[in-house]
């Protein structure tokens, strides 16, 4: 059942969705977007960087957050836009949660606004992968 305008709050939370990222998802995101920058593959090429070792690529950070809104909302074709300003790196290892709250509804357009983010999970605490994002869905 997909999500309704109908049902739709100012306040209401977007329910969260985690997800480890492991080293091979690097690989395999690398391989299939063709970004093979050496931050995310060669640790040392990292660590040069000032990184404790690779990091992942920005956009799969941001994908997994377009996941959890496209299966929150019912489908891709529901998303209409996302902006994202990126705040801290994402190691292998880390667990990543991406979540959102409605801040506004177009009840004439049919569109929600949501300020969206994606935590990153790690020893010692947790910090804003993406912080201050912005997503619009129409429903």
């Amino acid at each position: 059942m997909s999500l309704r305008f109908e049902d739709l709050a100012e306040g209401q939370e977007v329910p969260p969705l985690a997800r480890t990222l492991g080293r091979e998802d690097l690989v395999r995101y690398a391989e299939a977007s063709g970004d093979r920058n050496p931050l995310h593959l060669d640790d040392e090429a990292a660590r040069r960087a000032g990184f404790p070792g690779v990091i992942a690529h920005g956009m799969l950070t941001m994908g997994h957050l377009a996941t959890c809104l496209t299966r929150w909302a019912g489908g891709a074709e529901r998303l209409e836009r996302l902006a994202a300003p990126f705040r801290a790196p994402v190691l292998p290892g880390d667990t990543i949660v991406a979540g959102g709250r409605v801040r506004s509804l177009d009840p004439a357009g049919r569109r929600a606004v949501l300020e969206v983010w994606v935590t990153v999970q790690r020893a010692g605490g947790a910090e804003h992968a993406i912080r201050r994002g912005e997503a619009v869905l129409r429903l």
